[in-house]
């Protein structure tokens, strides 16, 4: 197999990047992708309460395992397959399942930070940056929080105010200047998207 395409998407909490990556993932066949989530890399904390593990800032870059994450791409890069960690964001910690994850032609790296470390820009063929209204990224985020990861609204909102409002503006928004492509998600996707399949087409048939 030739070298595969690396698309890095990222945008701050809650901006549509699942949306994008699902709408690039349409147009090839299933087998020809994989996704590899950053947040699955954040650092394991068994050692910490759950209590204690509410207070860590998970929008800082340093509540990554960046050197695991880019040393499993690499190894997708060289053809091997990797055993990627799995997180459960109701128990805020990694699980003890790890996922059996196989080269592919496409390979899409999706995290809020994903283009804050240069070892992994720099693996990047396409680098993606998707933008949304602060407004519109906290009601996605209280909807997603309540509902699906065990949270209070107070939590929510403490947890916004405190650490991912003024990380994303520290971390996640600068990263925007590395970006080929930058998606405003309150618009159609459709045009980009068409973009973005071209370009991995010209790649992939070099």
């Amino acid at each position: 197999m030739s070298k595969p395409v690396i698309i890095a998407v990222a945008g701050g909490s809650s901006s549509g990047k699942t949306t994008v990556v699902n709408k690039i993932i349409s147009n090839f066949l299933t087998e020809k992708v994989e996704v590899i989530r950053h947040d699955d890399y954040y650092k394991d904390q068994s050692e910490m309460t759950l209590e204690e593990r509410r207070k860590i800032n998970y929008d800082h870059p340093l509540s990554l395992d960046n050197d695991l994450f880019y040393s499993q791409v690499l190894d997708l890069l060289n053809g091997k397959s990797i055993d990627k960690p799995t997180y459960d964001f109701v128990e805020l910690n990694r699980t003890n399942i790890t996922e059996k994850v196989y080269p592919a032609e496409i390979i899409i790296l999706e995290g809020i930070l994903v283009l804050e470390d240069e070892r992994i820009r720099n693996l990047a063929d396409i680098k993606i940056f998707v933008e949304a209204d602060d407004d519109v990224r906290l009601i996605r985020r209280i909807k997603r929080d309540t509902t699906e990861r065990g949270r209070t609204l107070d939590n929510v909102l403490n947890q916004y105010l405190n650490t991912v409002k003024p990380m994303h503006h520290a971390f996640v928004k600068p990263t925007k200047r590395y970006a080929d492509i930058i998606i405003p998600n309150d618009y159609s996707h459709d045009v980009a998207v068409d973009l973005i399949k071209a370009k991995i087409f010209t790649i992939l048939n070099k």
